[in-house]
């Protein structure tokens, strides 16, 4: 899809840099969202911002336009992606303590301590080097629906999670070299930074992401299986352009190869799973037999 034939865009962006009052940036900027009337999540905190929106070219244009006039984020690089149609249903701008919650004792600031940024074609060539530790720099879910080869999963269920698990499990690792990689590239500013300050001797990380290596001319995605998740109504797209590209992901039903996320129909569950076509139909949407009957239950009272 082009832009001349998509009516919709979705921008992916982050920054760090202070800002002194997150909460009435956050209120400002809710005001203008509205009105403006792009879609999506931000969020700001003490340091920076973080966000991905849908609206029209015109609108995705002036939001653009209007962020670079605000000296803070003059220079914010924003990835782009055509859509079909919006990627999200309302707009949320909310202050945040963090950006990326770790919660560290000691907490990390990218603008000064970091992994060494690789452009997709220095991150494809170190990826076949035989004694790099790739890590996946999201959580466990994520990884399941598509990932780069040879990647570790972290088991990990949310970003907080991982400074102890990174603790626990890779400490045999420190004098390796660290590829380290993440849908946008957010994570690993701060992941990176994290394992520096943690002794490993030589960090890197994927710049602009999973979504940035996918769109890459020369690279064309290869080396990642699978698909990538996002945090929209898409919930997944593609990544690897060439025919070298696989299903990673099993059905949670059934097993068979899938790279389809559903939520379960239990309101009180909503557990997103990997799910065909088929078992969706069997099972009505819904992960278990028990969440199917609680529903029905709840239904019939």
């Amino acid at each position: 899809m082009t832009a001349a034939d998509s009516p919709y865009r979705i921008l992916l962006y982050y920054k760090f840099v202070t800002v002194d009052n997150p909460e009435a940036l956050a209120k400002e900027h809710l005001a203008y969202c509205k009105k403006l009337g792009v879609k999506g999540r931000i969020l700001i905190a003490p340091e920076g911002i973080n966000g991905t929106l849908s609206g029209t070219a015109r609108q995705t244009e002036a939001y653009m336009s209007m962020m670079r006039q605000i000296p803070l984020f003059k220079d914010m690089v924003f990835k782009i992606d055509e859509s079909e149609k919006h990627a999200f249903q309302k707009i949320f701008v909310r202050p945040k303590k963090e950006l990326v919650t770790f919660r560290l004792e000691e907490d990390v600031n990218p603008n000064d301590l970091t992994g060494t940024h690789l452009k997709p074609k220095e991150f494809y060539e170190k990826l076949q080097q035989e004694d790099v530790i790739v890590l996946d720099g999201r959580n466990n879910y994520e990884f399941d629906i598509g990932h780069f080869r040879g990647a570790i999963r972290p088991e990990v269920e949310s970003t907080k999670e991982f400074p102890e698990w990174i603790r626990n499990n890779l400490q045999e690792y420190k004098d390796k070299p660290i590829l380290t990689y993440c849908t946008g590239g957010i994570r690993c500013e701060k992941l990176s930074g994290f394992l520096l300050k943690e002794g490993f001797k030589e960090v890197y990380q994927l710049d602009g992401g999973i979504v940035t290596y996918g769109k890459d001319p020369e690279v064309q995605g290869r080396l990642f299986d699978g698909k990538c998740y996002v945090f929209d109504e898409r919930i997944s797209v593609p990544i690897n352009r060439t025919d070298e590209d696989v299903i990673v992901g099993h059905c949670y039903h059934c097993g068979k190869p899938e790279d389809r996320y559903i939520n379960c129909a239990n309101d009180y569950c909503h557990l997103q799973h990997i799910c065909c076509e088929e078992c969706e139909e069997e099972h009505n949407r819904f992960c278990s037999k028990e969440c199917e009957e609680a529903t029905l239950a709840r239904l019939e009272a």
